[in-house]
């Protein structure tokens, strides 16, 4: 049996003196497979997590791991390591994507979107942004989509989310339960440009679905270098808060 195609590098580990057995997302979904010699000198840059491949993957029946080879198409993981902010990204979004995604079910939404987010990871402002709105892709293709359908008047506007439904509030709707909702950034709606804060209340919004409804349900927590993020933009908003206060 033979596949061939694009592929994300999301996931890679040690396999034996040589080897490494790499996890790809690709339009049919996520597939493990080993890379002979893949933690070579020689093959090492190619199966970094993060980069984009022309993969083929080889394998006598169709439930065996297989056996991966491909080509470089855009090294990924080399465009962040200039800027740490992509960098977290890079490795909080394939994270999320080799942890959540169940094997071999075509993700066709979920790669694309992942696709786009590392394509531009390289461009100074776009990554975080990009992380947010692809994190509800997910959730959309898992089965836990936000719904942001709620209707608001001219005087009004959507700026919450029901911790609970995933449902849009409107301003005038959350009333006294305003602090029991989550506050829904208005960029993700597709207005206004997308600030640290804006992108913090996005990540602790779509953290809360992924690590309740995809995380939680399997008894795990969200994968580790995702909360790293959101510490590291928190400690981020509270130095700057300090910096005003001082």
């Amino acid at each position: 049996m033979e596949l061939e195609g694009p592929g994300i590098v999301v996931d890679r580990a040690l396999h034996g003196e040589g080897d490494i057995v790499v996890a790809l997302l690709t339009p049919d979904g996520l597939r493990r497979g080993l890379a002979k010699g893949g933690a070579s000198r020689r093959q090492a840059g190619l199966w970094e997590v993060g980069n984009i491949v022309s993969a083929r993957w080889t394998a006598r029946l169709p439930e065996q791991l297989g056996a991966y080879s491909a080509e470089l198409v855009r090294p990924t993981a080399a465009l962040a390591m200039a800027e740490p902010e992509s960098l977290a990204v890079l490795r909080a979004a394939c994270q999320l994507a080799a942890q959540a995604l169940p094997e071999r079910e075509a993700a066709q939404d979920s790669f694309q979107g992942l696709l786009r987010l590392l394509a531009g990871i390289d461009i100074s402002g776009f990554a975080l942004a990009a992380l947010c709105r692809w994190e509800l892709v997910l959730l959309r293709e898992l089965g836990f989509g936000l719904d942001f359908s709620s209707s608001a008047g001219a005087n009004d506007r959507l700026a919450y989310v029901s911790p609970r439904t995933g449902r849009a509030v409107t301003l005038s709707q959350a009333g006294p339960w305003v602090d029991r909702l989550l506050p829904l950034p208005e960029f993700l709606l597709g207005d206004g440009e997308a600030e640290i804060k804006d992108c913090a209340a996005a990540l602790r919004l779509t953290g809360h679905f992924l690590a309740r409804d995809v995380f939680g349900s399997r008894h795990r927590p969200l994968p580790e270098a995702r909360q790293a993020l959101y510490e590291r933009l928190s400690k981020m908003l509270e130095d700057k808060d300090g910096d005003h206060a001082g």
